[in-house]
């Protein structure tokens, strides 16, 4: 198959490429619009850090930063600027937002992946995550309208109404619907969920976590049904995918945990946010521990990041992937036509 020709060259010949482009400025345009008037500081973090976060499944890039007197110090960049933002929620700042440069190395590159991406978060002191739900739709929906003209937009051969409110959906929901899994049986009962999952013909491995035997089901019978003609908020997620955000209360099976999935595409990534230090370092370490499991590279935990989650105030935060949401309102199909310089044109 022929090498696709350079995303820079294409600007040249491909008028609908250009354009595409052009919609990309504006609707970042529209993202720092939209949280500039409702009083959200701008901020920005490092790429380069000491510490990464320890996320078992993604791969930091790692790199050397050398100081003044030629000493080599490991370093990494980002896979998120959570930890930074959080650390400026402990400070004192009740509303922020950045649209950062991230790296996660292993990523495809295509589709909706790309191994250097942007990536928008924003945090709410004095909030939670059913008031980030409130902000991901209005956002969304409004920018579309303002790129667009239309909060409905064509997507993947669909019309997909982007208007708020967007439906919500926990995960039990959507694995009883969508998969017939009985998601509170399974977290109780993990023999009963393997035998489950194998009866639905997946293949189950003997060192098979939790996570493992839920992400056979999820990935091919629920994530492809979500969002497809309205976005949909999907939320409550067991409690082994909690990360960092705070356990539900009056059911410790599940976490303040949501994804906003459209046309069959995650989008974000948001929790009511962790804030007891103690749990986060269990949690830190219980990944660290995976990390080594799997063969990966483990790091110190950052010690700041620990100390600023005892003191930040109750919060909510998201993560949303600025390119797919372009993908989203220019109605393109893989991440390399929103980006001027993919990862296929650069090392392939």
């Amino acid at each position: 198959m022929p090498k696709p020709v350079e995303n820079w060259k294409r600007l040249h010949t491909d008028a609908a490429f250009r354009e595409r482009m052009k919609k990309r400025s504006q609707i970042i345009a529209g993202v720092r619009n939209f949280f500039a008037d409702r009083d959200f500081l701008e901020v920005e973090t490092p790429t380069v850090v000491s510490v990464p976060g320890t996320e078992p499944h993604l791969d930091p890039f790692i790199t050397d930063v050398f100081d003044y007197e030629g000493r080599k110090h490991e370093a990494h960049l980002i896979t998120s600027p959570e930890y930074a933002m959080k650390k400026l929620l402990a400070g004192g700042l009740p509303r922020i937002f950045e649209i950062a440069r991230c790296y996660r190395n292993g990523e495809p590159w295509d589709g909706s992946h790309n191994p250097e991406f942007s990536m928008l978060e924003w945090y709410r002191a004095d909030a939670d995550y059913t008031d980030i739900m409130a902000d991901i739709e209005q956002m969304v929906s409004e920018v579309a309208a303002r790129i667009t003209g239309s909060r409905t937009i064509n997507y993947g051969g669909r019309r997909i109404d982007l208007s708020a409110p967007w439906p919500r959906m926990t995960v039990k929901e959507a694995m009883a619907t969508y998969a017939g899994i009985d998601l509170d049986r399974a977290i109780d009962d993990e023999a009963w969920f393997r035998q489950e999952v194998e009866n639905k013909g997946c293949p189950t491995g003997a060192d098979d976590t939790f996570d493992d035997l839920f992400f056979r089901i999820f990935l091919r019978d629920v994530e492809p049904k979500l969002g497809v003609d309205k976005p949909v908020i999907l939320c409550e997620y067991p409690r082994s995918m909690a990360a960092l955000a705070r356990m539900k209360e009056g059911d410790q099976r599940y976490a303040e945990r949501f994804e906003a999935y459209c046309g069959g595409m995650e989008l974000a990534n948001a929790f009511s946010e962790l804030n007891d230090g103690a749990e986060q370092r269990r949690r830190l370490d219980d990944d660290l521990l995976l990390r080594e499991q799997l063969g990966k590279h483990t790091y110190s935990v950052d010690e700041q990041f620990l100390e600023a989650v005892g003191q930040m105030p109750k919060a909510g935060g998201i993560a949303l992937g600025i390119d797919r949401l372009v993908m989203l309102l220019t109605d393109a199909s893989t991440i390399r036509d929103v980006l001027f310089f993919p990862a296929g044109d650069l090392f392939e």
